[in-house]
């Protein structure tokens, strides 16, 4: 169950899968054809921790060819016929391609989010109305993989909801297991996806430990901390667990900080929690702090922005001219409570970093709604606006839904706000089109629309194929060119 990939590599993937009893040597099965699966990997990790229901599998295929079709099985799986995946592009390779994004997604149904909530919770879903993993599902076939920038199932909301009547209530012992039956719903529901899909996951501060970092009951006076949590459910364990994504093959650190090459674009997750570096600790979520008891996880003083550095100055441009950074907490959004939303220990670690190896992209969440930015650098919009800016482009998607529901965006909103809207949950739509031109799209999931569109012309150093002028069709830098992924 809970099977997921990972890209580990232009010639490698993670294959990941849960089981209740442990695996002696986890081996996947697989191959070109659905019935000829003659190659099998085996490894030795078969892995719990405290409280957990399960034992995460995790096998790392090699060799595999980029941008083929393969198809597999793990250990032990009982279904009728095999699962596939598709290798990386390599990089250089620039066809178009899209990806899908998410940030602060929990589960779906009767322990997350529904058609009704319990006190002092709000937005749920309208009777019938398509949830966001049910659209990721719906438009699978558009998309190359997904990205899930943090805030991973919500299992820390478990007493909240408990206090709020949503869930009936238990002892804190029992709670632990209300907690791990939580993250497993939602592991369940999201493999139809994750099981085909490469899935790359960063830490949000819900998966550091298994209260939120505090919750109140305000009828009975009653606060609670991190004490509360079992063993397993600190330190962002579960997510250190579960998941693997490419941080050897970048030399990056466990599921925290990574990157990776698909095609033409050069991805970068970070971490926003914790091992910000230069001495900065968030004064409210984890960032080493004993009340969350959570990281930090580096062995060395500005580990992280070292790595960062150095992986941004080895990018090549001509392979691969796009460049995304993804991190959990933004540093640009109108948003009131701006002290508990806004990482400003990192925007000084990381802006610089931005604008002088010339990110393309910087995607966030933590906010749990939807606000498209100009290109921003030092809290000034580029003049340029999205025609071959300089500074990055700042997009904040926390809207795709959990429990608790939207946030309420403060207005009127800051002056380097291009679009924004707090009411409707939705995930980003990533289309690549070629070295000069990228789309992101804000899709609805209730219905699928397309609620804002914006395209950013970078020149790269590279032409952009069209011909014609600096944005090809008459000079036009924004013109849309043909094909499938242009909306």
């Amino acid at each position: 169950m809970q099977i997921r990939l990972a890209y580990a590599g232009e010639t490698g993937m993670y294959v990941s899968w849960n089981t209740y009893s442990q695996l002696t040597q986890p081996t996947v099965s697989y191959g070109k054809h659905p019935e000829d699966l003659t190659h099998s990997t085996s490894s030795n990790v078969s892995v719990t921790y405290q409280t957990s229901a399960t034992y995460n599998n995790h096998v790392k295929l090699e060799g595999l060819e980029p941008g083929t079709q393969y198809y597999y099985q793990p250990q032990h799986s009982n279904v009728s016929k095999p699962f596939s995946f598709k290798t990386s592009r390599p990089a250089g390779d620039h066809t178009p391609f899209v990806v899908a994004v998410v940030v602060d997604l929990g589960t779906m149904g009767e322990d997350g989010l529904t058609t009704h909530v319990g006190t002092g919770a709000a937005n749920p879903l309208t009777p019938g109305e398509t949830n966001t993993i049910q659209s990721l599902q719906d438009y699978e076939d558009e998309y190359e993989f997904l990205m899930h920038d943090g805030d991973i199932a919500y299992a820390d909301y478990w007493l909240k909801e408990e206090i709020q009547g949503f869930l009936p209530n238990t002892t804190l012992e029992e709670g632990a297991v209300v907690y791990e039956r939580i993250l497993n719903d939602f592991y369940d529901q999201m493999t139809p996806i994750t099981s085909t899909k490469p899935y790359m996951v960063g830490p949000g501060n819900h998966e550091a430990n298994c209260d939120n970092g505090g919750t109140t009951d305000k009828v009975h006076n009653i606060s609670y901390t991190v004490s509360i949590c079992s063993p397993g459910q600190t330190n962002f364990t579960g997510y250190r667990k579960h998941f693997r994504m490419p941080s050897a093959e970048s030399d990056g650190l466990e599921n925290f900080w990574y990157s990776y090459d698909y095609g033409m674009a050069h991805f970068i997750q970070l971490d926003t929690e914790t091992d910000l570096g230069h001495g900065f600790i968030s004064p409210d979520e984890p960032g080493g702090s004993e009340s969350e008891d959570s990281g930090p996880f580096a062995t060395m003083m500005n580990q992280q922005t070292t790595w960062l550095a150095a992986d941004l100055a080895a990018v090549d441009r001509a392979k691969t001219p796009w460049v995304i950074v993804a991190g959990h907490r933004p540093w640009y959004i109108s948003y009131a409570n701006k002290s508990s939303a806004v990482c400003w220990e990192c925007k000084d670690v990381f802006e610089p970093l931005f604008l002088n190896y010339s990110v393309d992209l910087v995607l966030s969440g933590h906010v749990h709604a939807y606000q498209r930015n100009a290109p921003m650098y030092n809290d000034q919009p580029d003049p340029r606006e999205l025609d071959n800016p300089r500074f990055p482009w700042y997009i904040t998607n926390g809207a795709a839904g959990h429990y608790d529901g939207l946030d309420t965006l403060s207005t009127p909103y800051d002056n380097y706000s291009r679009f924004a809207q707090d009411t409707v949950y939705g995930w980003s739509r990533l289309s690549f089109h070629n070295a000069t031109h990228l789309t992101q799209d804000f899709v609805a999931s209730g219905n699928g629309s397309v609620l804002d569109s914006a395209t950013l012309y970078k020149e790269h150093g590279v032409s952009s194929g069209y011909g014609g002028g600096h944005g090809g069709h008459g000079g036009h830098p924004h013109a849309r060119p043909s094909g499938r992924y242009w909306p």
